[in-house]
């Protein structure tokens, strides 16, 4: 499984670059992910439930968001 900080970043980059990520893997794949953007938090996981993929939220607290997207 690939890990992805994204803490210093913000949207729309964020989406962009986990999409890009994405596009590599193949289904059943995993992709850990670790955010700070308070938007990004709350649309990314949406957006990627939406085109099908399964979040699976492993911390949120105020310093970090980190889930697990299976493609």
């Amino acid at each position: 499984m690939q890990f992805i900080d994204l803490t210093d970043h913000r949207c729309p980059l964020v989406l962009v670059k986990i999409k890009m990520a994405l596009k590599s893997l193949h289904v059943g794949e995993k992709l850990h992910l670790a955010i700070y953007d308070h938007l990004s938090r709350k649309d990314v996981p949406k957006f990627l439930q939406q085109q099908g993929h399964k979040v699976q939220i492993i911390i949120n607290n105020k310093d970090k968001f980190e889930f697990v997207v299976t493609k």
